[in-house]
């Protein structure tokens, strides 16, 4: 029975931890619990030295100390602010005004401000509960069905989890050993790809489903221009001039640089160009611009000043990461202060939630040491390495089972969850078959999105059950009866955004370069071309040795005569 444990311990600990997670205790404890007690098991099975637990102080100290997961609680409380301070409300109200008279309009504007919230926040819980609160009584009220309505919302909200700054990613970066810059920089584009690929969706419930997706009705259209149109011309001109300005300045100045940084400052170039255009306008009142185009460009200027100055100053290389959600994190509070929407009440929520989502990312982490510590004593990551590098197909076949498997253990576990306890045991199996981290960990990011999003335990569907009215409910502004959203329509609206993500799992497979674009501005090495030249070393020369070879020593060997002069240098040594 002892040589059966022995053996075996690796793959036990696993099984215990599932029993464990499933019986109920908190991650954190579990994984601790784990750890110590077959820790435990082995020094009493003589598998493992009773000194291993004596490096266990050190591992919490280096959690303790490392500066990357500051960016946490910097990220965080951005995004509490944010949300707390109207900005998802503004953004929501303006852009699906917007988007309004078009079938289909407010579910855009969900996915735009989604993405936008996402860029800023970084936070799931907040986009979503934001969304749920302010565009599901919206879309209900005109009609949207209620399982495209909250699909839709639930979806976006998770654009948080793969659009930088990412909590995730931060944490994906720090167990993989890599340059959180370069997951954010990585992600960008998938990110961007997964929210249009939601709004074409979007479209394609609106073309074939019209009923699905109404436009808004005229009354409900607020900004009207005295003339009665709508003033989205006098936006697409503004839009136009600012997208030239763009590229024009990208082509002038940015030849040199990596695709990301110029992307950054090309759209902070354009973005200037129309909040110039739209103060000019308004301070001598030309008329040139409509109520909706300057309502649009004050509205959306202020959140994408953050965006540059997070993601921005770290895509160039001016910032880390924590450095940048520093600032991230005063940005908002300067947004907050300026929209007289700062307060004691709203401070002291955000740094409430902030410690206690903080915290709990620590706990977790702290017990994934304890955890990994006596993983790693019985050999269990030699043990996943030799079990997955083993696998049929090759890096094919690594990338299916590894993908399968995270997709079905996000039914149980969250995303943290997935990065302190897969993670780790992924990696180094990943890099042993030449898979590049950076793009295997924006893989694996894309893939555990779905743990938001999976019927019945996704986070995201639980956030949108929390604020989505549940009964019939006399609507604030139709004065109509209006029918709830029942738990199984959140269900049934979200499984066909849980088959886009995992498409677009598979287009990131297909099509690598949408990850590895972060490797465009660095030098590119061929390891197999690159030749080290050691220079001949001049021929030592010791005191009192001859170099002719004649005369005294005539005959001797090298080393011979190389003693003799160190002997006449600095003594005969002890014993000879």
């Amino acid at each position: 029975m002892s040589a059966w444990l022995i053996h075996n311990i690796a793959p036990l600990m696993f099984v215990g931890l599932i029993i464990i997670l499933l019986i109920g205790f908190p991650v954190a404890f579990s994984l601790g619990a784990v750890g110590i007690g077959f820790g435990l098991l082995g020094i009493h099975l003589g598998l493992l030295d009773a000194s291993l637990f004596q490096a266990l102080p050190e591992r919490v100290f280096g959690v303790m100390s490392n500066d990357t997961l500051l960016a946490v609680p910097f990220f965080t409380f951005m995004g509490l602010i944010l949300e707390r301070s109207g900005m998802a409300e503004d953004l929501l109200d303006t852009i699906g005004q917007l988007f309004g008279p078009l079938r289909g309009g407010l579910a855009y504007a969900v996915v735009f401000v989604g993405a936008l919230l996402a860029a800023t926040t970084g936070v799931v819980a907040a986009s979503v509960i934001s969304m749920g609160l302010i565009s599901l009584p919206i879309m209900l009220r005109y009609g949207y069905d209620r399982r495209l309505a909250s699909g839709v919302i639930a979806a976006s909200g998770t654009l948080a989890q793969i659009i930088p700054p990412s909590l995730v990613l931060i944490v994906m970066a720090d167990q993989l050993g890599r340059s959180v810059g370069d997951m954010y920089a990585g992600a960008f584009i998938p990110g961007i790809t997964l929210a249009g690929i939601y709004a074409l969706y979007t479209v394609g419930c609106a073309v074939f489903k019209p009923h699905w997706a109404p436009a808004l009705p005229p009354e409900a259209r607020t900004y009207r221009e005295p003339s009665g149109g709508n003033g989205v011309r006098s936006l697409g001109v503004l839009v136009i001039v600012a997208v030239i300005a763009a590229v024009a300045y990208a082509k002038l100045r940015m030849q040199d640089r990596a695709l990301d940084e110029t992307l950054v400052v090309a759209t902070s170039v354009g973005t200037a160009v129309a909040f110039a255009a739209a103060v000019v306008n308004r301070l001598f009142k030309l008329g040139l611009l409509s109520k909706i185009a300057e309502r649009v460009v004050f509205v959306l200027i202020p959140p994408l000043a953050l965006i540059f100055l997070v993601l921005g100053t770290i895509f160039l290389g001016v910032a880390t990461p924590t450095e940048g959600g520093a600032m991230g994190a005063s940005g908002a509070l300067i947004m907050a202060l300026a929209r007289r929407r700062l307060s004691w009440a709203l401070l002291r929520q955000a740094m409430d939630s902030t410690a206690k989502l903080s915290t709990f990312v620590m706990f977790i982490l702290l017990g994934a040491r304890v955890f990994s510590l006596t993983f790693y004593g019985v050999n269990g990551h030699v043990w996943v390495e030799n079990l997955l590098t083993g696998l049929p197909g090759g890096q094919l076949g690594f990338l299916v089972v590894t993908n399968i498997l995270i997709f079905f253990l996000a039914f149980f576990l969250d995303f943290f969850e997935l990065s302190f306890i897969i993670i780790p045991l992924l990696g180094p199996a990943a890099d042993k078959l030449g898979i590049d981290l950076i793009w295997f960990g924006v893989l694996l990011a894309v893939n555990m999105q779905t743990s938001f999003m999976h019927p019945p335990f996704g986070f995201a569907l639980f956030y949108l059950r929390s604020v989505a009215p549940a009964k019939a409910y006399v609507d604030r502004v139709s004065k109509k009866l209006t029918e709830g959203v029942t738990t199984a329509q959140i269900y049934w609206g979200a499984i066909p955004f849980v088959v886009i993500q995992v498409v677009m799992v598979a287009l990131v497979i297909a099509f690598p370069q949408m990850v590895l674009v972060y490797k465009a501005g660095q030098p590119k090495v061929d390891i197999n071309k690159v030749q080290i030249v050691v220079p001949e070393a001049a021929p030592l020369t010791l005191p009192g040795a001859s170099g002719t070879g004649t005369g005294q020593g005539a005959g001797e060997s090298e080393q011979e005569r190389a003693e003799k002069a160190l002997e006449k240098e600095f003594g005969a040594p002890p014993g000879k």
